[in-house]
């Protein structure tokens, strides 16, 4: 009885060491390989345009907006970053413009986490 008892207990300890002790793989970064822009301002449509997409988020979300980050890929497509802190999560919004500043992809995925 004792070995079946101890066969048990082993069998459950790694389970649970191989299952709850794994972290989540992170989210890969839709910005690889893009460049951040320091110097430069986004033209004034991708400003009216991810400020109007930050307007329309809940107003829970839109007072946690994070800094906004403006970067381009070398082929004329710009993009905008920014995250949200929420309920201990940080959520990544990345808006990618094409060449005529026209938003063509949004990407919400999170980006880590925080002590609340």
């Amino acid at each position: 009885m004792n070995i079946i008892r101890l066969s048990c207990c082993a069998l459950l300890v790694a389970f649970v060491w191989v299952v709850g002790c794994s972290a989540p793989k992170p989210a890969p970064d839709p910005l690889a390989g893009w460049k951040l822009v320091y110097l430069s301002e986004p033209d004034k449509a991708i400003v009216e345009d991810y400020q109007s997409y930050i307007q329309n988020l809940p107003t829970s979300e839109r007072k946690f907006v994070g800094p906004i980050f403006f970067f381009e890929d070398g082929t004329s497509q710009h993009a905008i970053r920014f995250e949200i802190a929420l309920d201990g999560i940080d959520w990544a919004h990345v808006l990618i413009y094409d060449r005529d500043d026209k938003r063509i992809k949004v990407i919400k995925y999170m980006s880590g986490h925080y002590r609340s």
